[in-house]
């Protein structure tokens, strides 16, 4: 009984850490090229380099690479799936915003739901592999650790990974206890492998753990039933890469790079510069120092060179007691080696690491208790519960202080962490809370022509709906001018524009059109409202400065009091 009170304090402290603030940090990382095409289920983000089948087929398209001549409409398999990654995490952020609307929250808020669940599945797996004390060692670290934290907190698709990893292992290691968990683990593995590619390493891991150590049920009925459910899972995508390939010849952009074809649409890679094995084996340790506190990364040291006093004193009895999780360990080494140690991709060895500290400490437990077994109950357990208290502490201190509070305080590493810089406030979420206010029951007036035939659909019923609601027509634009990082913009500016029909151009675009078709051309079209964003980064230019002459800006700052854009509403 005592132990369900210490879990439900875990799970407790687990959700604090992941949904307070939730919505604080700017969007700036990979999260907006998921959150933007999951609002619509679009496959389009404005990527030049990186073009996708929507823009191929589009009927107002000749495209050139493949000579596609302007189809009569979208195939239907592009539905199924994205051009870059599998569809399920923009399926689940999809729901999430027609819940909770266009909003850093409504993107955030499933990874924080799935990150607190990661947590009671590493309890589940550590007490099923170990004890309940190294299961709850470990819930205690996951829930307070700062890389676990930290990808919990971003719309990013790791979080889903971590978590499908998690609850395929722990059905995996039932089904040897229970073969109907077969059939579950086909399940889980299929929904990971839907969400993101990486998940596919678990059937490695299975296969070779099944192959050494339970190669009997390589005949059972239900290993292969939970086979084929995962095929029947992931089918939308290879529906998908079946089509893609036969109209255009090649898979899609992933698996297109993985079978080294090289398409024109995608001689640019973007993601995929990660450098020579040299390079990857030399950013590992300092990508895991500037993604997880100094106290956690020597905890997990310790447990490496306890573990390997282990096995050089017990050998093969270490090995099978320790079997999966070294597996899992070698497993995913080299899959960070083939993809490249990058931050969010650490994160799914973050779970594993946590596990290996757990066992550590529970083995300081035990020695403090055979060292003070003739004292009193409580004193022959304090120091290891000391210990990992404090442990603890720092651990939701760093978290806190990098993740939850606007800007973190003291050094690095020892008290911040360049994990703050995956969601640092800039000041981009005051722009748009700016632009949120401005156009709250209004719809845009008139709107730019748009290239695609898609686009234009998704805005006229964007426009439709805003009619229904009796929204006000406001003849209004925005025009950008300096630095904006491409993400956010994105999310806070190109969004209005690409869903709602809002007209937003940059400053030289906004320019040209003048010199093309005259100095009156926005009041002959009926423009009445202009918005023009200057980032703070940037001295504007002489025609920039004659352009708002006698104009008082409106500063928008970041929550440090910083001045981050000036908006001059004209």
């Amino acid at each position: 009984m005592k132990n369900k009170y210490w879990l439900i304090l875990i799970i407790a402290l687990a959700a604090s850490l992941r949904l307070a603030g939730l919505s604080r940090g700017d969007t700036v990382n990979d999260e907006v090229f998921y959150g933007f095409r999951a609002i619509g289920l679009m496959d389009f983000d404005e990527a030049g380099e990186q073009t996708t089948p929507l823009e191929w087929f589009d009927p107002r398209q000749n495209f050139a690479p493949h000579n596609l001549g302007g189809q009569a409409s979208i195939p239907w398999w592009t539905s199924l799936s994205f051009h870059d990654h599998p569809p399920l995490v923009f399926w689940i952020q999809h729901v999430f915003i027609l819940f909770f609307g266009e909003n850093n929250f409504a993107l955030r808020f499933p990874s924080a739901l799935l990150g607190i669940a990661s947590v009671y599945l590493l309890y589940l797996i550590g007490a099923g592999l170990y004890s309940q004390r190294v299961g709850l060692a470990a819930a205690g670290i996951f829930a307070a650790t700062l890389n676990h934290v930290y990808i919990s907190r971003t719309g990013m698709q790791e979080s889903y990974v971590i978590f499908f990893i998690l609850l395929a292992s722990y059905f995996f290691l039932r089904s040897l206890e229970k073969e109907n968990y077969f059939i579950l683990t086909g399940v889980a593995f299929g929904l990971g492998m839907l969400a993101k590619y990486n998940s596919f390493i678990l059937a490695p891991i299975f296969f070779t753990y099944l192959a050494l150590l339970r190669r009997d049920y390589f005949l059972n009925k239900k290993l292969w039933l939970g086979a084929f459910l995962s095929l029947v899972i992931f089918s939308p995508v290879i529906i998908y890469n079946i089509g893609l390939y036969r109209q255009v010849g090649h898979f899609d952009f992933q698996l297109s790079y993985i079978f080294k074809q090289r398409p024109d649409v995608w001689k640019v890679a973007p993601g995929k510069d990660i450098g020579t094995l040299k390079d990857r084996l030399e950013d590992f340790i300092p990508r895991l120092a500037n993604t997880h506190s100094w106290l956690f990364l020597a905890s997990f040291a310790f447990a490496a060179i306890a573990a390997l006093k282990a096995f050089l004193s017990r050998g093969r009895t270490f090995l099978k007691e320790n079997f999966f999780l070294l597996l899992s360990f070698i497993f995913l080494f080299f899959l960070l080696l083939l993809i490249g140690p990058s931050y969010r991709f650490l994160t799914m060895l973050t779970p594993f690491m946590v596990l290996s500290a757990a066992i550590f400490f529970d083995y300081l437990y035990r020695i403090f208790y055979q060292i003070l077994r003739q004292s009193a109950g409580w004193r022959r357990i304090w120091p290891a519960a000391f210990i990992f208290g404090a442990i603890i502490l720092f651990e939701v201190f760093y978290s806190v202080n990098n993740q939850i509070i606007y800007y973190p305080l003291g050094s690095s590493p020892w008290l911040s962490s360049k994990a703050r810089y995956e969601n640092y406030n800039w000041g981009y979420n005051a722009l748009g809370d700016f632009f949120s206010k401005e156009f709250e029951e209004k719809m845009p007036a008139m709107r730019f022509d748009v290239r695609y035939r898609f686009i234009e659909k998704i805005q006229e019923r964007s426009l439709a709906l805003a009619r229904q609601r009796g929204f006000e027509p406001y003849p209004a634009m925005i025009v950008t001018y300096g630095n904006f990082d491409r993400g956010a913009k994105l999310w806070i500016l190109d969004r209005l524009h690409i869903y709602h029909g809002w007209p937003v151009i940059n400053l030289d675009t906004y320019f040209d059109y003048l010199a093309k078709n005259g100095f009156d051309y926005y009041k002959q079209v009926g423009f009445k409202h202009y918005y023009f964003v200057l980032s703070s980064n940037i001295v504007p230019s002489g025609d920039f400065q004659a352009l708002v002459q006698g104009v008082r800006p409106v500063s928008i700052f970041n929550p440090r009091g910083e001045e981050a854009f000036k908006i001059y509403k004209l």
